[in-house]
């Protein structure tokens, strides 16, 4: 059963300057949430400046005309509130959960930092630091990391997704202060983002207030393109990583559809076949019954552009690496040649379902779903038939996509070894 919109009965403004704003009110309990998203992330980055969507995330902490280093932060928790923010290969999005009457506070707080944030030699030196220390935390002594990092890598050739949304090393040192300023003045225009505003509130006194705060903002110039002209895949690809590790790992990816292809919603209910529960297929096999893998886990996210399906097994000790490949293939070849019993499928449907509608239960959730569709989707009422379009998928459709997106020369294919190399 589809979403109704009078149970979500959103208010589209927009300013002169580009800004797209969304309101919905609800009056249930005394809270707000604001989420800022802005349509710029690894994605939209060139080698030599990688991962200064995610730097910049940071930077927008360190202080503006009106409200100095830190104080963004200080300001808000002493009115209750709480902030975060997150960067991903497509989008770069803050968020403040506050109470109402916070609400005048938080407007100011947001567009004084769109309008006039502070950026410095010191602050840059600072955060490039704490930047440096998470990309060797997450990434270089992290088998996950190190191992994402390479199906990028091995996966995109041309496409800016092939690099990490933390980026390199080498150009994390690199950014400069000017590289900053560029950025800010590029991306973070009123024109490339959308605010989405939900909870306790008045409409037009919201609305008079943002239109105040935010209105005098210049927009931006136009955008840069991206460049998305990855060929296509004509073989299996192999990439081998050996760190001092208990166990050896697999990753195997599968170039597949961007977010607004209808073919995403398949692979969402094939992601949940295959790992999400103890009766998953993936878990079944190879955690219970051939006691190969302590975990496997499927993940799959919606992107701008054709992103990657990724199939994650953590091996027993002692456990050959092409034994659970093998295994692995099997199962996936099982999605091509047969259809998804009824079962299963209604099964992945509902737990999709049940994801969405929980997603949903809150001020964040609404407001971060409202603004996730708005930016891959182009609207937030995408979001009303999705149970819908969900609940019409057919086992014909998921072997159908499966056939397309899991041939054997579509695979990448990391392995992790135990054991070092020489620097």
């Amino acid at each position: 059963m589809a979403l109704l919109p009078e149970d979500f009965p959103v208010e589209e403004r927009s300013l002169p300057n580009g800004l797209q704003i969304r309101l919905l009110t609800d009056r249930s309990l005394p809270v707000c949430t604001l989420y800022s998203f802005f349509r710029v992330g690894s994605r939209n980055e060139r080698p030599g400046i990688t991962g200064i969507s995610h730097l910049f995330e940071h930077m927008m902490f360190n202080g503006s005309r009106k409200y100095g280093p830190k104080e963004f932060d200080r300001r808000l928790e002493s009115a209750g509130g709480t902030s975060n923010a997150y960067t991903s290969n497509d989008l770069t999005a803050y968020y403040e959960d506050f109470a109402s009457e916070a609400l005048p506070l938080v407007l100011d707080l947001e567009s004084d930092r769109m309008a006039s944030l502070t950026i410095d030699d010191v602050s840059l030196a600072r955060e490039r630091e704490v930047v440096k220390e998470e990309r060797r935390f997450r990434t270089d002594n992290d088998i996950d990391g190190m191992m994402d990092e390479a199906m990028g890598a091995l996966a995109f050739l041309a496409h800016p997704y092939r690099w990490p949304v933390i980026g390199w090393m080498s150009d994390i040192e690199a950014i400069t202060r000017q590289d900053c300023e560029r950025y800010f003045r590029t991306w973070y225009a009123p024109n490339n983002c959308t605010a989405v505003l939900v909870g306790d509130f008045e409409p037009e006194a919201a609305f008079a207030q943002m239109e105040r705060l935010y209105g005098p903002i210049p927009a931006g110039e136009a955008l840069p393109s991206v460049p998305t002209g990855e060929p296509p895949q004509k073989g299996e690809r192999r990439a081998e990583i050996r760190y001092p590790s208990q166990a050896p790992a697999v990753l195997v990816g599968f170039r597949g559809p961007g977010g607004s292809d209808p073919d995403s919603l398949v692979l969402d209910l094939i992601e949940t076949a295959l790992s999400s529960g103890e009766g998953a297929r993936l878990k079944r096999a190879l955690v219970y019954e051939q006691e190969l893998c302590v975990d496997a886990h499927v993940y799959f996210s919606w992107r701008m552009d054709p992103g990657l399906f990724e199939i994650s097994l953590k091996l027993n000790p002692g456990v050959d690496p092409a034994r659970a490949e093998s295994s692995l293939f099997a199962e996936l070849s099982r999605l091509c040649d047969e259809e998804l019993p009824e079962r299963e499928l209604q099964r992945a449907k509902n737990m999709v379902r049940a994801q969405l509608l929980r997603g949903l239960s809150t001020t964040n959730g609404r407001a971060h779903t409202v603004g996730q569709m708005e930016v891959m989707l182009g609207t937030w009422r995408a979001m009303l038939d999705l149970p819908d379009r969900y609940a019409a998928i057919t086992a014909a459709d998921v072997r159908r996509v499966a056939q397309k997106t899991f041939p054997a020369h579509r695979r990448n294919v990391v392995t992790l070894i135990p054991g070092e190399v020489e620097a």
